[in-house]
């Protein structure tokens, strides 16, 4: 007998047909002698109809009231998935995530796990109960209800899993596994066998929207066996997120690029004739990570002979008024000046491997192929295992196409696209 903690997202529990399809998917499990803990999204697109809802009656709600909205989402998943479970023989109990003991700080709409109290989850396992926990929320000590996060309902599952000591964690999704590209950009992109926590991460954080990257964290911290699969295909193997490539993975070497991540959803900002002196940057940024806004990449030009010099950064889409707000009304005038400028139609494009660590000239050969599609980079980031750009958002799926052939990530049982 094993523990499976199994996540199932929007689109999976989308209708009323789909939550009965994951009912008769878990029984199949439970049959087999296996508990079943099923962590649920919302039905999909109900938290954009909710959000659409807040917006209509206050373009700027408060978090805490956002949270207490969207946390709903959750809630009709587990009971209707319940009702599923019970309507074939199997007993479930629905849970939302206080009610299931997962703590978090304060921070609402972008909450963080701090505990989940498994005593009472576990009794329920034991006397042969399915759980059906509500993804994507907690609470905290204050008994506010708090959200992890667009995507959060990974990092429940994960977390979950981990506290519960759990066989696998599997993350069922409308795709059939970790791909080296998105297939809806890409005809040519392979599904891959296994992709270790550590590409996984990069790519989580560069885009890909298979898997949350904190979830990816908690699996890697907690050492927990994290497989992503299809619920539409009961036939596959998924990818299995693994600690590094096994021999068996690859004919030789530990393959140079294993995928190519995207982003769409960061904007760029820069402060023009920024005092070239020690402190700016700080005084730049403090602001911006006071009001909880994450930064991304950072690119400071050399100063020319002279005291002024520019200072670039990416930020969320979402987090882009803001910040121009912030740079405008505080950053400026602690600068005793200076003019903000920025650009909200950018995509990042990455490339991932940890091939990159003993392989020259990834880079070299990253720039000649987006230049020999008249592509020009305004933004570079690297790390031991991936590099990214900044390009002009309409280059993004030209951008990506190229890459992904020149490095030979194609299927080979894909007609050229047009």
């Amino acid at each position: 007998m094993a523990l499976y903690v199994q996540k199932f997202g929007g689109t999976s529990v989308g209708s009323v047909e789909r939550i009965k399809s994951v009912a008769e998917r878990v029984k199949r499990f439970r049959d087999q002698g296996h508990q079943v803990v099923v962590v649920v999204s919302a039905m999909s697109g109900e938290t954009n109809r909710l959000i659409g809802l807040a917006e209509e009656i206050n373009e700027e709600p408060t978090p805490r009231e956002m949270d207490m909205l969207v946390s709903t989402g959750e809630q009709v998943t587990i009971s209707l998935l319940a009702m599923a479970l019970h309507r074939l023989g199997v007993p479930a109990t629905s849970y939302t995530g206080a009610q299931v003991g997962i703590r978090t700080d304060s921070a609402h709409t972008k909450a963080r796990i701090q505990n989940i109290e498994t005593n009472d989850l576990q009794q329920d396992l034991d006397d042969g109960q399915v759980i059906v926990v509500a993804g994507f929320q907690g609470v905290d000590d204050e008994g506010n209800i708090t959200t992890l996060g667009r995507g959060g309902s990974d990092t429940t599952g994960v977390a979950l899993a981990a506290a519960l000591n759990a066989d696998e964690c599997q993350i069922y999704t409308d795709v059939d596994g970790v791909y080296t590209t998105d297939p809806r950009v890409c005809s040519r992109a392979r599904r891959l066998k296994t992709v270790t926590v550590e590409e996984m991460l990069e790519m989580a954080s560069l885009g890909s929207k298979v898997l949350q990257i904190r979830a990816v964290e908690f699996a890697g911290k907690y050492n927990v066996p994290l497989r992503v699969l299809s619920s539409f295909d009961e036939e596959g193997e998924g990818t299995l997120i693994v600690a590094e490539h096994q021999e068996s993975d690859t004919t030789m070497e530990e393959p140079l690029i294993s995928g190519i991540a995207f982003n769409t959803n960061e904007a760029k900002l820069t402060v023009l004739s920024t005092p070239d002196v020690p402190g700016v940057a700080s005084k730049i940024l403090g602001p911006i990570s006071d009001a909880n806004i994450e930064v991304d990449m950072i690119v400071q030009n050399v100063a020319p002979i002279g005291d002024h010099t520019d200072f670039t950064f990416t930020v969320s889409k979402a987090d882009y008024r803001q910040t121009q707000r912030i740079l405008e009304n505080t950053v400026l005038p602690s600068l005793g000046g200076g003019e903000v400028r920025g650009d909200d139609q950018i995509a990042k494009v990455s490339l991932v491997g940890v091939g990159m660590r003993s392989h020259a000239g990834v880079a070299s050969k990253m720039f000649r192929v987006l230049a020999e599609e008249g592509i020009n980079i305004r933004m570079v980031s690297t790390s031991e295992i991936k590099i990214s750009v900044v390009i002009d958002e309409k280059f993004m799926e030209l951008a990506v196409r190229s890459l992904h052939t020149a490095f030979g990530l194609d299927r080979d049982d894909v007609k050229e696209e047009a």
